[in-house]
């Protein structure tokens, strides 16, 4: 079944559309000022753990760079060196991506994960500047493991939203669902609607139910046309709503069609590419031809391939279950929270103000992260407790730089979620400037102290 003989002209098409949503992003990076907001203008710039080397470059080089990927992203599209352009821009984007911590989105996370599967697919078999300027390349099929391999990294975002969408807020309290909607009142039309409880629960267990069936509607074959359908009302309800999501809905809309089995019409593609006769018959011979050649023997780079993808899909299983393996409360703490397709779940405030103090000179200050950070950084950073912690080492090492030597960090970090009253999130006998980052659950993110059940 692996190798079983699938459409080509799906793959085609997702590859075409991933393309095309590269250039999109590139675009609006250049359109809205975001490269020099982001990544230019900071003083600082927060890290992932073992990624604190990654830099950005000097502005021309960042203007450069977001060229490249746009190029890169059409090459994609078209099929043009695929596979050679696939992974350039798989490195390219994921350095930006781990430029910023705070800049963290899941769309992002998974234009990374899939640029780096696409690198072992072959997506330029079929409506390919490749397949055109070699037409041995070309085939009408593929493996049928190719075309699973992207519909699975479809639905990975759908299940583990879904089960992540199965905790007491969500279901029980309709939040933070209500405090959204409430905000949209003035909306015309429905605005006094989406301030009605009752929707807040509608729209709750409806997100859920969505998202934990549409993977299994979309791979049945009855009900993959009005499944589609309804991911299509079902993102542009959202983006409509939430209109910070950005390009997800329409990134989710094209890579979902995928699922569909599109055949390409052989005249119309050799009229398009103004191939040969002979060249023609080559290329789109019969299908038992195509299909003998789709199913190749079992060789070592077919092996280590599939070995491969097993290893990255069993990766992405687990990521989004290792806060199960800390303590806290993934909500409260986001101990495990990045990586994990936890969209949208938490409406989080947080106001963060740090104590500093040098024992030797016998002075101390009270220090506003903003005086280190963007209002986008300290907004993103005043209620994760990593960001808080490495914006401690910020402002440590700047008074080293000034001469004092021996300050101690300590923070006053207050956070309500989801409604919830103020609490404090970090302890504040703790020196930060002293803790080091870590995989280990950290004793220093205090719990939410609350009656409610601990439901994640």
């Amino acid at each position: 079944m692996a190798f079983s003989p699938a459409s080509g002209g799906s793959v085609a098409l997702f590859r075409v559309i991933f393309g095309l949503i590269g250039f999109v992003i590139v675009a609006r990076m250049f359109a809205r000022g975001w490269i020099g907001e982001l990544y230019i203008e900071p003083e600082y710039h927060f890290s992932y753990l073992g990624f604190g080397w990654a830099r950005p470059w000097p502005e021309w080089g960042m203007y450069l760079h977001f060229a490249a990927l746009g190029v890169l992203s059409l090459c994609v599209a078209v099929g043009y060196r695929y596979r050679l352009s696939v992974a350039l821009y798989f490195v390219g984007f994921t350095y930006v991506e781990l430029l910023e911590r705070a800049l963290y989105l899941n769309h992002h996370y998974w234009i990374s994960l899939a640029a780096l599967l696409m690198i072992f697919l072959p997506l330029n078999r079929v409506a390919s500047v490749d397949a055109w300027r070699n037409p041995r390349l070309s085939e009408e099929v593929v493996p049928a493991w190719t075309l699973w391999a992207l519909r699975a990294q479809v639905g990975v975002v759908y299940i583990f939203a879904g089960i992540a969408k199965l905790n007491a807020d969500w279901l029980f309290r309709a939040q933070p669902m209500r405090i959204w909607l409430y905000q949209h009142g003035d909306m015309p039309l429905v605005g006094s609607l989406l301030q009605e409880v009752w929707v807040a629960y509608a729209m709750s267990w409806a997100g859920a139910a969505f998202d934990l069936t549409i993977f299994g509607f979309l791979l049945w074959k009855r009900a993959r046309f009005w499944a589609y359908l309804s991911l299509i009302g079902f993102h542009i309800a959202t983006w409509a709503l939430f209109p910070h999501l950005g390009i997800f809905p329409w990134m989710m809309i094209g890579a979902s069609l995928v699922f569909f089995n599109f055949g390409w019409p052989r005249q119309k593609v050799a009229r398009l590419l103004s191939w040969k006769r002979s060249q023609l018959g080559r290329v789109v011979g019969c299908v038992d031809e195509a299909s003998r050649r789709a199913t190749p023997e079992l060789t070592w780079r077919t092996r280590a391939i599939l070995v491969g993808v097993g290893a990255f899909a069993l990766i992405q299983v687990l990521m989004p279950l290792r806060h199960f393996a800390y303590p806290s409360n993934v909500r409260w703490s986001e101990e495990g929270y990045l990586f994990s397709w936890r969209v949208m779940l938490t409406e989080k405030v947080g106001f963060t103000q740090y104590r500093v103090r040098d024992f030797e000179a016998r002075r101390g200050w009270i220090v506003s992260p903003d005086e280190y950070l963007t209002p986008l950084q300290v907004e993103r950073m005043s209620i994760q407790p990593s960001l808080i912690l490495q914006t401690a080492h910020f402002i440590a090492e700047d008074f080293r730089n000034r001469g004092y030597d021996e300050v101690t960090v300590k923070a006053d970090v207050f956070v309500t979620w989801n409604g919830r009253p103020n609490r404090r999130l970090i302890d504040p006998e703790v020196d930060l400037a002293s803790v080091r980052s870590g995989l280990a659950p950290k004793d220093w993110i205090l719990p939410y102290e609350s009656t409610e059940p601990d439901m994640r």
